[in-house]
């Protein structure tokens, strides 16, 4: 099997450098390949990207800023894997944690694997944050009767033939809602492993905001009825 490890990057030059070592760095079960997309950067990141070296990276570029859905779209389309999981550069996530995700599936325990986040004191942005995300988590569940902890968690581990089949058009943050209210609605319920998470702040560079919470849950009800 082989992995491939999808990094969006949006102005993201403080930590991307640090980000792409700490994937390569991971000792995986299996085969990987790290495929770096650039959103229209203007912060450094794309000539960071341009001077990575290592045979397992695949770098991406977009002249202008598409949004984290079209970035992934773009990864996705260029990857070579079996299997796929999205990793921000931003150090939110541990990339140590992969591994974790990939144990149900060497098992054949799970082919969907989710990275679910425990929010506490250490780990939450705001509290508008943690209930925004609980929020629109809920409605997931409830739209679809089913039962998830974490429906915006970065962490998504599937088949990259099952991402590509799934046709997100979410071109924004909206993409995290509309992959799990897919999944769900095709009866691809994820099988979750608890990771560590620490959240950045606004001023350390959070884009999220409450707008997206609503986007996420439009997205949620347009594709519980279509």
């Amino acid at each position: 099997m082989k992995l491939s490890v999808l990094m969006p990057v949006y102005n993201e030059a403080a930590t991307l450098a640090v980000a792409v070592k700490r994937v390569l760095d991971v000792e995986y079960p299996c085969d990987m390949e790290l495929v770096v997309v650039d959103d229209g950067s203007t912060d450094g990141s794309r000539e960071i990207l341009a001077s990575l070296t290592d045979d397992r990276v695949m770098g991406r570029q977009h002249p202008r800023n598409r949004g984290k859905g079209a970035a992934i779209r773009t990864a996705v389309e260029a990857a070579t894997g079996d299997y796929m999981v999205v990793c921000d550069a931003d150090l939110e996530y541990a990339p140590e944690q992969i591994p974790e995700l990939l144990e149900p599936v060497l098992r054949g325990d799970a082919q969907v694997v989710y990275g679910t986040r425990s929010f506490g004191s250490n780990t939450a942005f705001s509290f508008w944050y943690v209930l925004g995300n609980k929020a629109v988590t809920m409605f997931a569940n409830a739209m679809f009767n089913t039962w998830i902890s974490d429906l915006e968690t970065c962490f998504k581990l599937m088949p990259v033939a099952l991402y590509r089949q799934l046709a997100i058009r979410s071109t924004g943050f909206g993409m995290e809602a509309e992959v799990t209210g897919k999944l769900l609605k095709g009866g691809h319920l994820p099988f979750e492993v608890p990771i560590r998470y620490k959240a950045r702040r606004r001023e350390e560079g959070k884009k999220l905001t409450w707008r997206d919470g609503v986007q996420a849950l439009w997205v949620l009800l347009r594709v519980r009825l279509s």
